[in-house]
């Protein structure tokens, strides 16, 4: 990505490689991967330096549009401070009541936690589902469950169970993030702190 720039100032954002006329003259685009840098700017066409400093996970975060800014022959794209997506359920004010939008105290929009946990609970019902029948082998033919898969669907409910936990606790919508947060030990083994809901092999 370029910006055209005259007296200081951007005046056109050119997205990818196109023809076009500066002042009285018709450039082909082909300058765009012939021309150096400087013979570039030396008609005003600067590449954008991207600076993602301040961009911040979307998963959790919300992140402002780009703003562009030109100093000291250089473009530079960035972003401002991201703003934490709400960790707990919202609901509707007293001043929502008022202009319409829902009756006061009642459940506005759902936090990260609830759908967090919705996840959790959906990933522990689809591994105990790849076990389900023996449980139903068992009430259709008195068929004895296998010890091993008793324990693996008992250590899915108490994992789950804990991760569930985990979640409800954590203090803050940057606390959530490090329970997903994966780290590598020396081993080049990599975790989280949330830890993960055991399959049948493992």
């Amino acid at each position: 990505m370029w910006g055209l720039v005259q007296d200081n100032e951007i005046i056109k954002y050119i997205t990818y490689p196109k023809s076009m006329v500066i002042g009285d003259v018709q450039y082909p685009s082909k300058i765009f991967q012939l021309w150096s840098t400087s013979e570039l700017e030396a008609i005003g066409i600067y590449e954008v330096v991207f600076n993602d400093t301040n961009k911040k996970d979307e998963q959790w975060y919300i992140n402002t549009n780009q703003s562009f800014a030109f100093s000291d022959d250089v473009i530079t794209a960035s972003y401002g401070t991201a703003t934490a997506k709400a960790h707990a359920d919202t609901l509707f004010t007293a001043q929502d009541e008022t202009d319409g939008l829902g009756t006061e105290g009642e459940l506005a929009t759902r936090g990260l936690k609830y759908n967090l946990i919705q996840t959790v609970k959906q990933q522990a019902a689809g591994i105990l589902s790849n076990t389900d029948w023996y449980i139903t082998r068992n009430a259709e033919k008195s068929t004895a469950i296998p010890s091993a898969i008793t324990t693996h669907r008992d250590l899915v409910r108490s994992r789950q169970a804990t991760m569930e936990t985990q979640i409800t606790n954590a203090s803050d919508t940057p606390a959530l993030e490090t329970l997903y947060t994966y780290t590598e030990d020396s081993d080049g083994v990599q975790s989280r702190p949330l830890a993960e809901l055991p399959t049948l092999e493992s």
